[in-house]
């Protein structure tokens, strides 16, 4: 399993779907999922959104699995190593790797302004600092990559290899930069 993390506005669900295609093109099967979407919604009080959504990731990996699928690449902000080790469990994982996308505080604003154009605008773009805080003091990630600077092809290429998914070959044709890859120190 492969989660991508990261605060608002760097890209997870993008890199989410670049990898997926980019999986496609070498034909390995795989399942592509937006933890996050799964429990867009508004709930009675008693009930809770991450409760539902985790449950609805469960039946969707379960579909998964029972055409044989064991690849499962999920995009969700993950606070704490209790929503890790769910996911983990959910999934059936053996083996995971977190890689962690990163941007500046200013692109990450911005993106999320332009994405974000609704009632809950100033609300999400407010969130921005304050989750990236949160990721900093989790650290739960096997490895990060910046998501500013480079071309999404390029950063989902390289995460893909990072993480064992794919050997590190030829790219499609992207603007040429190079990635910083960011290891943890414990």
């Amino acid at each position: 399993m492969l989660i991508i993390t990261g605060g608002m506005g760097t890209g997870k669900t993008s890199v989410l779907g670049e990898a997926s295609d980019i999986l496609t093109l070498h034909h390995i099967s795989h399942a592509a999922i937006d933890v996050d979407a799964l429990g867009l919604a508004y709930l009675p009080s008693a009930a809770g959104n991450d409760d539902v959504m985790y449950r609805n990731l469960r039946s969707v990996c379960n579909n998964y699995a029972s055409v044989g699928v064991t690849r499962f690449m999920l995009a969700r902000a993950l606070e704490n190593r209790a929503e890790l080790d769910l996911c983990r469990s959910i999934a059936s994982a053996a083996h995971s790797v977190v890689c962690r996308l990163t941007a500046s505080i200013e692109t990450m604003e911005q993106r999320v302004r332009m994405r974000e154009s609704g009632v809950s605008q100033r609300a999400y773009v407010a969130r921005v600092a304050e989750l990236n805080m949160i990721l900093d003091g989790a650290r739960l990630e096997d490895f990060s990559l910046a998501s500013e600077n480079c071309s999404l092809t390029e950063v989902a290429h390289e995460m893909l290899v990072t993480a064992g998914w794919i050997s590190n070959g030829r790219l499609p044709a992207t603007k040429p930069t190079s990635l910083a890859v960011k290891r943890p120190r414990g």
